[in-house]
């Protein structure tokens, strides 16, 4: 009796606690919704119109064409109706079961009650046979244009996945399961986690992805040996120590994309693109971004390209005492390269000896997925909000990317954290995931409207420092890594982009996963292959239907290509004496504002 009193005791000891915790986090959530900023609405969704006329086309069909909307609103009723009665049969029996499963495996519904306890597997499987439902319902309209119909299939999974019942508490089993097992502990620590992804957030919700206390950007990530050799307001230039006795006489410059940071390609030792290549004979540079604030309002395009891109390219010839360099362009930063080329093809200015995109879209006439973001109920929000700030806060690239992939990007983490009280993992790619940059005001509309909208690239031609550039004005040896499941930059549009441009000289090779696990993808990991092929590059699907397979990285291939263009072996390089700060320098550290 003595020890049951003591048990009880303690355990209202434990409740009376957090309950005071509840109550204390519940002031600092309501504090921190305090602080949130009015939103554009126009960022927060596409226009209504888009589901006014999927109304209308829906209706219309409906009227043309009774007999096949009723057709399927019958099948729905039916498969509704038979699960029912189905899971009453099977409590009728006296037997706490769920009736026969027939529903896709989803990894959402891993949890074995999904498909054994009736509660659970009669809300999932009604889930299912309803998403299956709505997907049909919208497959079956034929009188929308087709992108209008490609983004309402986009917008309507988001509502189908936001609704899954994996998302809310009371029909989640591994959230009540893990709420029972801790006696409540979860549920409060999850609402530690919401209080500090919101207070973190100026009042937005965002749900962060890994422990940010457990890198540091030149303490355990962004760690290889270098140094910050040239700096103006846009980049710092970082030139890295050699790791062999001999270089190859050509260096190497990196442009990694300034929607992120550069240390993507220095994550850590064991899959370092950059300490790779430096231990392959290699001078290499990578430019470092600066995390532009209301003060960069007027940069555009052509910055990044005067300033920016051909500032380095003066910069490393200068420092390594070269006419030519090699050159890379990752993401935005390889379409804003083949600019850079063109532009120097028609000044006849000689000083790439080739160029290698990885995952860099040229020809946006096939936007892909993010292409339902890039309508103009999007885009004109996106003007008027970096017309009124002078930039586009990182806040937003990071929300528009993770829907791309919202399952593994916003509800997986949301319901791990906040549901079961789980720390952020100490993952170094969702951590850099997380670490963005704004955008300045003029390039982001710039970039959206000319490229993206217009691709006047690829057709009419866009107008850079004075001069008209299209794409087939790049005539250097190009080398393009694309990656077969990237959900950014699709594979055949980066095909196409390269089929286009004007050199003789080209090289595509394609690498499985996705726009970064495709790239960091280093040969001692011997997990992901590439693909290859002689035949023209001209058609992407024929193109890879004569493609020949190789397994692991495509690193190794890629050095070949580039060792024939470097030039021959000279003692190697050092840093020079006098450096502004060792790698990774301060532009890769400063912090978005807002």
């Amino acid at each position: 009796m003595a020890t049951s009193e003591y048990e009880n005791s303690e355990n209202l000891d434990k409740m009376g606690a957090n309950l005071a915790r509840i109550e204390a986090l519940t002031q600092r959530l309501v504090a921190a919704f305090a602080k949130k900023q009015p939103q554009r609405q126009d960022l927060q969704g596409p226009d209504p119109a888009l589901y006014m006329s999927a109304a209308t086309a829906y209706w219309t069909e409906m009227i043309k064409n009774p007999s096949k909307v009723l057709e399927s609103q019958v099948e729905y009723w039916g498969k509704t109706l038979k699960h029912f009665v189905e899971a009453q049969e099977a409590l009728r029996g006296g037997t706490l079961a769920a009736p026969e499963d027939h529903t896709p495996d989803d990894k959402r519904f891993a949890n074995p009650l999904w498909k054994t306890h009736p509660y659970f597997n009669y809300i999932k499987q009604q889930y299912t046979l309803s998403s299956q439902a709505i997907e049909k319902a919208i497959a079956d309209i034929e009188t929308l244009n087709p992108r209008e119909k490609t983004r309402l299939e986009f917008f309507g999974k988001q509502i189908l996945d936001m609704m899954a019942p994996t998302n809310f508490l009371s029909t989640n089993p591994d959230a009540l399961m893990k709420a029972v097992e801790t006696e409540g502990e979860s549920l409060v620590l999850g609402l530690e986690n919401l209080v500090r992804d919101i207070e973190a957030n100026n009042g937005e919700l965002l749900v962060t992805l890994a422990d940010r206390e457990a890198f540091k950007v030149g303490g355990n990530i962004g760690t290889s040996e270098g140094a910050v050799v040239y700096r103006n307001r846009m980049f710092e230039l970082i030139q890295y120590k050699a790791q062999t006795e001999q270089v190859h006489e050509t260096p190497l410059l990196i442009f990694p994309p300034w929607i992120n940071k550069f240390y993507i390609l220095d994550l850590k030792a064991q899959n370092s693109l950059i300490k790779w290549t430096t231990e392959q004979g290699y001078t290499v540079f990578i430019v470092s971004w600066i995390n532009p604030d209301a003060s960069y309002a007027d940069v555009g395009m052509d910055t990044y390209v005067e300033e920016g891109f051909l500032e380095a390219i003066a910069k490393v010839k200068e420092i390594c005492n070269v006419k030519t360099i090699n050159t890379i362009g990752y993401c935005i930063a390889g379409t804003t390269l083949s600019l850079t080329l063109a532009l120097m093809n028609k000044r006849k200015d000689k000083s790439i000896k080739s160029a290698t995109f990885f995952t860099a879209l040229t020809d946006f006439s096939d936007q892909g997925e993010t292409g339902v973001f890039l309508d103009n109920d999007f885009v004109d929000g996106i003007e008027a909000e970096a017309r009124e700030h002078g930039y586009l806060r990182a806040y937003y690239m990071t929300k528009t990317f993770s829907y791309l992939r919202s399952n593994d990007l916003i509800y997986g983490p949301a319901i791990r954290s906040y549901m079961l009280g789980e720390a952020p993992p100490a993952f170094d790619l969702l951590y850099w995931n997380g670490d963005g940059a704004n955008l300045p005001g003029r390039m982001v509309v710039e970039y959206l409207r000319d490229l993206c909208q217009s691709n006047k690239f690829c057709e009419d031609g866009y107008v850079l420092l004075g001069e008209t550039v299209k794409i087939s004005d790049v005539k250097v040896p190009v080398c393009s890594v694309a990656c077969e499941t990237d959900h950014i930059a699709a594979w055949p549009s980066c095909f196409r982009g390269v089929a286009q441009m004007g050199s003789t000289n080209k090289t595509f090779i394609l690498s499985e996963s996705g726009h970064i696990a495709g790239i960091v993808n280093p040969p001692s990991k011997k997990k992901y292959g590439h693909y290859t092929s002689d035949a023209p590059i001209a058609d992407p699907e024929t193109w890879l239907a004569d493609a020949d397979y190789t397994e692991g990285s495509w690193w190794p291939r890629w050095e070949s290509w580039l060792r024939e263009r470097s030039g021959k072996m000279i003692p190697a390089r050092d840093l020079p004496d006098e450096v502004l700060a060792p790698a990774p320098g301060t532009y890769v550290v400063a912090k978005p504002q807002g």
